[in-house]
């Protein structure tokens, strides 16, 4: 018995993890992968069955869970950043949220025949967006900042004004259903409401403030402070949803919006802490809800669950941002985009089944279609926008370019020279040094820069990453190299970070050379180094640019250009670009572009070289 909870257990974790990495190659949002996941181990095979693995514990992992994502997701939210948008984001989640639930209730009482309370109720769920999958969209989509920032705030904000609104209704249902309050009409649920709004803002506002200023006096120890976070989260939620049930998704979300509003707290490492969490909690979350799904559910919502998600995403969707968007500047294409965006994620999932449980045991007709019925719009509208997203964004005119480009931080001969080979390919490359003599010199050779500490505040504020997607350190110093790899590991991603070695780190003592922990890929190698290059540069080598054709392959660029250099980089004939000596050198064929760093050659030769096809 225990053998097959831990098979199961681990299983999901695996597979979760698993679903992630597939979603990341195929670059769609994760939700789908899970949701397959989940249906084949649950209702096809029968494998997976949450209730008998976690019996009453079900739901109280699903609500702390969901607690601990809504919290991890409102840290990122900071009133900075809605300068020029900020009405837009409220009318959205106040009158746009009306409109939505105005709508998607009316389509489910009439298509699918729910009556209107039980219709209201699955209103409520699917106003919310859900920033489990609008996060992962935007890194596809990579709308324009303005759009990123609406939505993402939209996101998260809605989620628990979404969840109290549920409460709310699903309150007025049980509490019409009970004996004692036949009749009644909606006075009985306006006390417990208001109860309910207090209780989370008092308790949102006093955890968030404490641990604020814990976090910013330095009172916990770096290895606590994450665990602590962490416990004061759960802390939080459980205690509001005792003193008011239900109103543990509201402290959390105004508790993650205070702290990353507090100046001076340092939230970093706890922000890429509850990330890795989130994303656990994510990949398990959605498994085991969807292995409770059974085919014989869908049966009761039929043909109109279809239309019920064409009414959400082709009426709801563009009148809720139309009339919230009266007088904020967006243009026709931006709200265009907005409105397209909508997937419903983990929050409606999550509180579907919970009360579509609670629901059932107390006989409420048509508990039993609210699960397939939000299943059906969470699956459609990820589906659409996974699908659509980035060819509407990129038709109109609001996506931002792919992240081919370079921040190549130190700027010398050597780096000069590689900027400008990688500018003539296509490439997007931001030089960043604080020394403006050198500063001057690439800006005199036609080459963007920034002038200041790559790892500074400024460069925060005003170092545009847009289209970037690589790190070069080829500074002369290491100390910048691996301070810029470590601020550029999370924003790019730890593959893509690459660090050139300077000389003494080759040769210098155990006591000179910094550990490689915190440094990012080997350049060109573990063996080469800066001094190596420029080295080259002063024996009068250039950068080569080579097409491979069939008549001069890979075998003869080797035979070449042998002794007279380094081969630097590699780009497919995708544009896909692959650094020497990381680890991963491929075997290049006929139409990759090979950049190398050679001297010229030498008098036996000329024959042989003129054969490559120089670009």
């Amino acid at each position: 018995m225990h053998e097959s909870i831990l098979l199961a257990l681990t299983g999901i974790i695996v597979a979760g993890i698993a679903a992630q990495w597939l979603a990341w190659r195929a670059k769609v949002p994760a939700i789908l992968f899970l949701l397959i996941i989940g249906v084949f181990l649950g209702p096809v095979t029968g494998w997976l069955q949450p209730d008998l693995l976690l019996g009453d514990l079900l739901f109280p992992f699903v609500s702390l869970a969901v607690a601990v994502i809504l919290f991890e997701g409102s840290l990122t939210l900071q009133f900075a950043q809605l300068r020029g948008v900020g009405g837009f984001v409220w009318r959205l989640v106040s009158i746009g949220a009306l409109v939505s639930w105005g709508v998607a209730s009316a389509a489910a009482h009439y298509f699918v025949g729910l009556d209107w309370s039980m219709a209201a109720l699955f209103g409520a769920l699917v106003v919310v967006t859900g920033p489990t999958v609008i996060v992962p969209l935007l890194r596809i989509v990579r709308p324009t900042q303005k759009i990123a920032t609406v939505l993402r705030w939209e996101s998260i904000v809605i989620d628990p004004i979404g969840a109290v609104l549920a409460v709310l209704v699903f309150e007025f249902i049980v509490t019409r259903m009970s004996p004692a309050h036949a009749g009644t009409g909606l006075s009985v649920v306006i006390s417990p409401f208001l109860t309910l709004i207090s209780v989370g803002l008092a308790l949102g506002l006093a955890g968030g403030y404490l641990l604020g200023i814990a976090l910013r006096q330095h009172w916990l120890p770096e290895y606590l402070i994450n665990v602590v976070v962490l416990a004061t989260v759960l802390a939080v939620f459980t205690a509001s949803n005792v003193a008011a049930e239900e109103s543990g998704l509201l402290a959390v979300t105004v508790m993650g919006i205070l702290l990353a509003n507090m100046r001076g707290v340092p939230l970093a490492d706890v922000l890429h802490f509850k990330e890795s969490l989130t994303i656990l909690f994510i990949s398990g979350l959605f498994i085991l809800l969807a292995a409770r799904i059974h085919p014989a559910m869908f049966s009761a919502v039929g043909f109109g669950a279809l239309l019920v998600l064409l009414a959400i995403q082709l009426i709801a969707q563009p009148l809720k941002v139309w009339l919230s968007a009266i007088g904020s500047g967006l243009n026709w294409r931006e709200k265009l985009m907005i409105a397209w965006i909508g997937p419903r994620g983990i929050v409606a999932a999550a509180i579907s089944g919970l009360f579509a449980l609670k629901l059932d045991q107390q006989g409420v007709p048509g508990a039993e279609v609210l699960v397939p019925l939000t299943f059906i719009i969470i699956v459609g509208t990820v589906v659409s926008a996974s699908l659509t997203a980035r060819p509407l964004a990129m038709y109109l005119g609001v996506a931002l370019p792919e992240d081919r480009g370079v921040l190549m931080v130190g700027i010398n001969a050597f780096s000069r020279m590689l900027a400008q080979a990688l500018k003539k390919q296509g490439y997007r490359v931001v030089l960043a040094d604080a020394n403006y003599a050198d500063i001057r010199q690439a800006r005199m050779e036609g080459l963007e820069t920034f002038y200041g500490n790559p790892v500074s505040e400024a460069a925060d504020r005003r170092l545009d990453l847009v289209g970037l997607g690589r790190l070069f350190a080829v500074s002369a110093q290491p100390e910048i190299n691996n301070l810029a790899a470590i601020r550029y590991r999370h924003e790019f991603g730890a593959g893509n970070v690459f660090v050139l070695k300077t000389p003494q780190e080759l040769t210098g003592s155990a006591q000179q050379r910094l550990s490689t922990t915190f440094s990012g890929r080997a350049m060109f190698g573990e063996q080469a180094s800066l001094g190596d290059s420029l080295q080259l540069i002063e024996q009068g080598a250039e950068i080569s640019t080579t097409r491979l054709t069939e008549a001069f392959g890979w075998v003869r660029y080797q035979e070449t250009y042998a002794e007279r250099g380094q081969l630097l980089l590699l780009i497919s004939p995708r544009g896909i670009m692959h650094v020497m000596g990381s680890g991963h050198d491929p075997s290049p064929q006929e139409g990759w572009i090979l950049l190398g760093l050679y001297r010229a050659a030498a008098p036996t030769e000329p024959e042989q070289a003129a054969s490559a096809v120089d670009l």
